[in-house]
């Protein structure tokens, strides 16, 4: 079921994330596509067990969050729409953190000091893991991958991928999915 609404539709599709690495293997993450879709309930891939080390120095696996709704943001502090949706993910992470929702950002491409310039600019206090050269979004490759940055997917309980956003993330739109998810409705 495609969400609608008011989620915008920009990604950064282009420049130095896009570039073919050798740790891309030709093998780029970033297209054009840019929307919002949820997945059913039996129609869910498993999200891969990414482990890293968080911007502050400490390691996080996103298995720790097993049993939770997870929201999973691919950023980076060099792309506009994701400068855009951070107060959106800030409010939001405040919001469901009473319900047992946990954030966790994955920030691409970037010095760990631009990232944590970041972060406290938009008063983002949920922990982001750093992937310099892109090996946590490349994880994703042959479930529900990062179609741009910014994207951000929904983990539901279970470990499975109940929904995603490519582009920037609207306060209306991730609400809507986030309430879906957590009545455990979808």
């Amino acid at each position: 079921m495609a969400v609608a609404g008011s989620l915008a539709v920009s990604a950064c599709a282009s420049g130095p994330i896009a570039a073919n690495t050798p740790k891309s293997n030709g093998a780029s993450f970033v297209t054009g596509n840019t929307g919002a879709q949820m997945f059913k309930p039996g129609d869910r891939p498993a999200a891969p067990d990414i482990s890293g080390t968080t911007l502050s120095g400490s390691k996080l696996s996103l298995s720790a969050y097993r049993g939770t709704v997870v929201v999973l943001n691919f950023w980076g502090s060099w792309c506009s729409p994701c400068r855009a949706e951070a107060p959106t993910l800030a409010a939001l992470s405040q919001k469901y953190a009473s319900r047992g929702v946990r954030f966790l950002g994955i920030d691409i491409r970037d010095s760990p000091a631009s990232a944590e310039a970041f972060m406290r600019d938009y008063g983002i206090r949920y922990p982001s893991l750093n992937d310099p050269s892109d090996e946590l979004a490349l994880a994703f490759r042959g479930t529900v991958s990062p179609g741009g940055i910014p994207t951000t997917l929904l983990i539901d309980r279970s470990g499975h991928i109940a929904g995603r956003i490519i582009g920037e993330s609207s306060y209306s739109g991730l609400n809507a999915m986030l309430a879906d998810i957590t009545a455990g409705s979808s």
